[in-house]
């Protein structure tokens, strides 16, 4: 089966599946998107993916996978070691809340689309920087001490899974937005620990085809 990863190089969502890919051996090409040129908006991705989102797996045979949490489950069915999801179903929905508070409670609030739409509706930029940063807060509030809880390491456990391909490429957002990062330290100390990895590592923004120099 070969794979291609639509990808850009420091969006979260796509960064996310990186990291599944990374975690599973899952080799795949990249095919790099342009966000704010507006490649996504394009005729011909819009025939990959109808939503115009990143990221979008086309796994062969006319199939393409999209929603990056999707994705992940999909990865964990079709490639289950090393396992990204814990065995026991308790540990499993805490795993899948963890990373549902990033996916859907931080991340659509604060994406390219949404500070595009704020802009036009006539907020600068430093209020534009003050909307995503708080949400960006809130999301960690809720996740510090379930990490703190959970986390032997990593967000839940030992292991990485699910909950730290959304956690890591959301502390990367973080970083971007200045957000003050100093009232969660078990988020930090999860960062700390995935930047030794070697799955994260190569799915870092700054390790991808597209990855543009930034001051």
């Amino acid at each position: 089966m070969s794979l291609t990863l639509y990808s850009a190089w420091r969006a979260t969502a796509p960064y996310r599946v990186r990291i599944g890919l990374a975690l599973k051996g899952v080799a795949y090409d990249y095919s790099a998107l342009d966000l704010i040129r507006g490649d996504q908006r394009a005729p011909e991705y819009e025939a990959v993916n109808r939503q115009k989102l990143t990221p979008a797996l086309d796994v062969g045979g006319g199939k393409v996978l999209t929603q990056s949490l999707a994705i992940l489950e999909w990865l964990e069915e079709e490639h289950p070691d090393p396992p990204i999801l814990p065995k026991a179903a308790l540990d499993r929905q805490t795993v899948r809340t963890m990373a549902l508070i990033i996916a859907c409670d931080i991340h659509p609030l604060n994406n390219t689309r949404v500070g595009r739409k704020l802009s036009k509706m006539g907020l600068d930029a430093a209020a534009i920087l003050d909307w995503t940063q708080g949400w960006i807060r809130d999301g960690f509030d809720a996740l510090e001490p379930m990490v703190a809880q959970h986390g032997r390491g990593f967000a839940f456990g030992e292991t990485p899974t699910i909950a730290d391909c959304c956690l890591i490429p959301q502390v990367y957002s973080a970083n971007r937005y200045e957000v003050d990062l100093s009232p969660y330290p078990a988020i930090r100390a999860v960062n700390e620990r995935a930047q030794a990895h070697p799955a994260f590592q190569a799915a870092h923004p700054t390790k991808q085809p597209d990855a543009v120099a930034v001051a």
